[in-house]
């Protein structure tokens, strides 16, 4: 088996009046992703998914292409090497480590298809399925989240996650009602989306414990590895962070740093699977917890399952439930949760097909042309800048 070439494909949802969900950063109009398909020569395809830039995708991945061809696709932690000394003076973080994990994961594919195996099984997992926790509701009256939540529950999940970081008021009474809706059996996590300073995040913080809830995510930005060092441990429960950061490299310094319990790697971001099986690994080290992020579509989240299901540490995957197509159709055999564990196919590799007819529907042609909006994590155009005013605390 042998590489014959990689191809980028990148996809746009705009939600009906490029009016989606609310959040700190404004409200989202529209959604991207980017697909990888690594073709052999003996017509077998692997896909991996890649949550960035779609230019700058697009770019990295026409890079790398020629790199690979004729390489047999089963040396992943070789051909990862490869990838990453042909990037590293561009790379090591951001679009590039994000771009050649989407490879790594359509390797894993490969691999998985060559042994007639379930990545899952490759990674010594024995069950096929793992924790899975709704990830939604955003910005919303109370009533609203409430309904929002028993719909969560209706889907099968049994935790799920909620945006804060709108003022201190909604960030402790919002959570409250929640928990109150989903009861003591079902898992509550909070994001903070990256809008406090230590002494709000430590009040709202100890009011969240008090709630019984599972974890507290991303009170500041990335590189405040200082705020996050030295709330955790002072709020009762535990910290979790990980989304906005790239590679073994960034994960040593955060674990080093002593700055969260829960790290949060993810395939579509982080570097691909073999990049978070070393996550996992340095965490295992440190006694720490792994919760893969996926925000971008069913492929990711499938990736970062596999790991999931083959470790013992790892808490839950994340499930977008905001009306995202890239999640719930673009799959022809959906994701599907069973009493709050997405479940996971016997088939070799990633175990899934591409739904052509919705990658047909959602192609982005050009990626060097995305309309403006703002896409949930990504700006294109100053008249979307619109972030929502300074927190009152």
């Amino acid at each position: 088996m042998k590489i014959d070439r990689v191809e980028a494909i990148h996809l746009r949802h705009e939600y009906p009046n490029q009016h989606g969900f609310e959040s700190s950063g404004g409200i989202t109009s529209a959604r991207l992703t980017s697909l990888v398909l690594v073709h052999t020569d003996r017509g077998q395809i692997g896909v991996g998914s890649v949550y960035s830039h779609p230019a700058l995708v697009d770019v990295v991945i026409r890079q790398l292409d020629p790199l690979l061809r004729g390489r047999d696709p089963r040396e992943v932690e070789e051909l990862w090497e490869l990838m990453y000394g042909w990037t590293r003076w561009y790379g090591r973080k951001g679009a590039a480590m994000s771009a050649l994990g989407g490879i790594d994961v359509a390797l894993w594919d490969l691999r998985g298809q060559a042994a007639d195996k379930p990545v899952w099984r490759l990674l010594g997992g024995t069950t096929p399925a793992c924790p899975a926790y709704a990830s939604a509701l955003l910005w919303n009256s109370i009533e609203g989240l409430k309904s929002e939540a028993q719909r969560h529950l209706a889907r099968g999940f049994r935790r799920m996650k909620m945006r804060l970081g709108r003022n201190l008021d909604y960030d402790v009474n919002a959570p409250r009602a929640v928990k109150r809706e989903i009861g003591p059996r079902c898992d509550l996590m909070c994001d903070a989306s990256m809008r406090y300073t230590v002494d709000i995040a430590r009040r709202v913080g100890r009011e969240l414990a008090q709630i019984g809830v599972f974890w507290f995510e991303e009170p500041f930005a990335p590189e405040d590895l200082d705020s996050f060092a030295a709330l955790r441990g002072t709020v009762g429960l535990p910290l979790a962070a990980g989304e906005n950061e790239f590679g073994l490299q960034g994960f040593t310094e955060v674990v080093h740093r002593q700055a969260v319990d829960i790290v949060q790697a993810d395939a579509s971001r982080c570097g691909g699977i073999t990049e978070v099986l070393r996550v996992a690994r340095l965490a295992d080290q440190a006694a720490l917890k792994l919760a893969p992020h996926s925000w971008s579509d069913a492929v990711a989240v499938l990736a970062n399952a596999q790991v999931v299901a083959a470790t013992p540490h790892a808490l839950t995957v994340e499930v977008d439930q905001t009306g995202n197509p890239f999640i719930e159709e673009l799959l022809v055999e959906p994701l599907r949760i069973v009493d709050g564990r997405l479940q996971l196919s016997e088939r070799p590799g990633l175990g899934l097909e591409l739904n052509r007819a919705v990658v047909d529907r959602l192609l982005l042609e050009n990626p060097y042309q995305i309309p403006n909006g703002w896409y949930s994590d990504m700006l294109f155009g100053a008249d979307w800048n619109k972030p929502a005013p300074p927190y009152e605390g």
